[in-house]
């Protein structure tokens, strides 16, 4: 017994430290993000849910301009929406009203990936009922995101569960297109990905006990059907984190459903080599042009003229 007191003697200060440092986080919470306007999109309990808005300039006359949304990457667990602020200022000078998404994590939330879901599916409903308020198109809206946040902005393009009941279903949470950077879009086995080829973490994890829902349901990979929005994926050939193969796999059958769907592979590259800041800015930079061209391409946004480089 005298052990056992020695040792709660022992951990106590560690596991106070601990918990003040998880305090600490909590009042640093939401983010700085230098947007024009936050909107709270989602109650939970007592947690409130922000995204962020980046308008585009006077210039752009139209009542009407395309949106992107886009969502965090941090495996579920962490990650803030300050990742994709970059991004969207960029997009927002091009004339798209750009947004950042909070949503639950399991570091500040106790949540399960599915909650995630739940909460992004949210986010993209909002985003669609308050079209007219904001200046959206409510048929021009793209999802999008990274890693964790590219699987979220992959799920709400083609899985039809986990809508909050709450919430009017009659608004659709589908974007229009997306726009995916090293995303997770196969999280358990399938024919053509077998466990044999899942790393040792990736077998792990693919459990309903850490989804939160049988991980199958989890994989956008399998609700590709010939309706999923027009598709630009990025990901680096190095990625030991989301093995590079998915997405192959995943552009395959987009295309073999007949869908819109572009797939770049960047020799070198590991897992979030896309962020602003990496390497001089030099993928960032590479990768905003092909989603300009993309966006071109859909007729959401108008070429550059010849003088203006980015």
């Amino acid at each position: 017994m005298r052990i056992i007191k020695y040792f709660i003697l022992l951990l106590f200060p560690l596991i106070l430290q601990a918990q003040l440092a998880q305090n600490q986080n909590n009042k640093n919470w939401p983010p700085e993000i230098n947007s024009d306007t936050i909107f709270t999109y989602k109650t939970i309990d007592e947690t409130k849910l922000n995204l962020w808005v980046f308008n585009p300039s006077k210039r752009f006359k139209s009542d009407e301009k395309p949106a992107i949304v886009f969502f965090f990457g941090g495996g579920f667990r962490m990650g803030t929406p300050k990742q994709f602020e970059e991004h969207s200022k960029y997009l927002s000078a091009r004339g798209i009203v750009s947004i950042v998404v909070d949503y639950r994590v399991s570091s500040r939330n106790k949540t399960k990936p599915i909650e995630s879901l739940n909460d992004a599916k949210s986010a993209m409903r909002w985003v669609r009922k308050h079209s007219k308020s904001l200046g959206i198109d409510p048929n021009r809206i793209i999802a999008s995101g990274g890693s964790a946040g590219g699987a979220l902005a992959a799920l709400t393009g083609t899985v039809k569960m986990f809508d909050e009941n709450n919430e009017d279903l009659n608004i659709s949470s589908k974007p229009n297109a997306m726009v995916l950077f090293n995303p997770g879009v196969i999280m358990s086995p399938v024919e053509e990905y077998p466990l044999s080829m899942m790393s040792e973490r990736r077998k792990k994890s693919a459990t309903k006990l850490n989804f939160g829902v049988d991980p199958k349901h989890f994989s956008p990979y399998n609700y590709i059907d010939d309706q999923t929005p027009p598709t630009i994926i990025f990901h680096g050939k190095n990625d030991t984190t989301i093995d590079p193969k998915t997405v192959v796999l995943f552009n395959q059958k987009m295309k073999k459903f007949g869908n819109t769907s572009m797939l770049y592979l960047y020799a070198g590259k590991a897992h979030g080599f896309f962020n602003y800041g990496l390497e001089q800015n030099g993928p960032f930079i590479d990768t905003m042009r092909k989603v300009d061209d993309f966006l071109i391409n859909l007729g959401y946004i108008e070429p550059l003229p010849p003088s203006v480089s980015m």
